[in-house]
């Protein structure tokens, strides 16, 4: 389970360090058992809406319950968070 006031703590920790797999790797230290992915918007080939939009990037959750890993908007069920950084167009 992932609640919000984490997902929002990790998007404040993202906005001031920047989105890159150093940053992924100090948040996979400090919430561990999560999964982490960084990807671009164009990567995210799902109906499900982003969990949080930010200026530069989408929050997404993921659910690894079942045999496959799938997007989802419920915190419940969530083992992950997806990064999909948005670039100008």
């Amino acid at each position: 389970m992932i609640n919000r006031h984490d997902v929002l703590a990790m998007c404040d920790f993202i906005d001031q360090k920047g989105l890159n797999e150093a940053v992924l790797s100090e948040l996979r230290a400090q919430y561990q058992g999560r999964h982490f992915t960084w990807c671009l918007e164009d990567d995210v080939c799902s109906p499900v809406q982003p969990y949080l939009e930010r200026e530069t990037y989408n929050v997404y959750l993921v659910n690894s319950s079942d045999h496959c890993s799938t997007l989802t908007r419920d915190e419940s069920g969530a083992s992950g968070v997806v990064f999909a950084e948005c670039l100008p167009e």
